[in-house]
């Protein structure tokens, strides 16, 4: 019987390619928001999750910014890749090898970021996931990433998650949407793959 391939992503290939690019739209929104409520309440923690981390592109702006931030990823390249550079703070950073499918996160984070990363869970375990993103967020606290929709070419590969307009406001019923900004148009993977993109950025603020 055929089935549809499970394609392994070339994840050294893609960290080469994405070097050196700023920090996404997506977490800076988010970021400027965060700062707005700090400049009211001076205490407020700053303690950020960055899911499947990467070699740190936005990690690092998020420790630029004097956040303490726990970087996660589940491949063993990302998070030496991290561990490597030179321009970031330390002393603010702790990182975590683990993948979507067993992830645990601490109480009380004040952001969750996840660029580009969330689509790449398998369907069978995405509700646990996002139920651990849920929990683990403070009242107020932000989430911030992207998830893919059902018109996405990557919709026939069977081990990613898709969802349909519906679904992600479902996802969504716990929070205060902020930007719920849907793309679909044509383009190109960061290795240079033609690819239709279905792709929803998102800000939201747990209620």
């Amino acid at each position: 019987m055929n089935s549809t391939p499970h394609p392994t992503p070339q994840w050294t290939d893609y960290y080469q390619a994405v070097a050196g690019r700023p920090p996404r739209q997506t977490l800076l929104t988010a970021l400027d928001r965060q700062a707005e409520e700090t400049a009211q309440l001076p205490n407020m923690p700053k303690f950020a999750v960055d899911l499947g981390c990467g070699d740190g592109r936005d990690t690092v702006e998020l420790l630029r910014r004097n956040w303490s931030v726990l970087a996660i990823d589940g491949e063993p390249e990302a998070i030496a890749r991290l561990q490597q550079r030179q321009d970031i703070n330390r002393t603010c950073l702790t990182t975590q090898l683990q993948r979507f499918e067993t992830l645990t996160l601490p109480e009380s984070v004040n952001l969750i970021y996840a660029s580009f990363c969330l689509p790449f869970c398998p369907p069978d375990h995405f509700e646990a996931l996002w139920n651990t993103i849920v929990s683990a967020l403070n009242s107020g606290g932000r989430f911030c990433g992207h998830l893919f929709g059902d018109r996405d070419t990557w919709t026939t590969f069977p081990n990613r998650t898709h969802h349909t307009r519906s679904q992600i406001d479902r996802l969504l019923s716990p929070f205060k949407v902020e930007l719920l900004d849907e793309e679909e148009h044509p383009g190109k993977t960061a290795l240079g793959e033609e690819k239709d993109w279905h792709i929803y950025n998102i800000v939201a603020q747990k209620i």
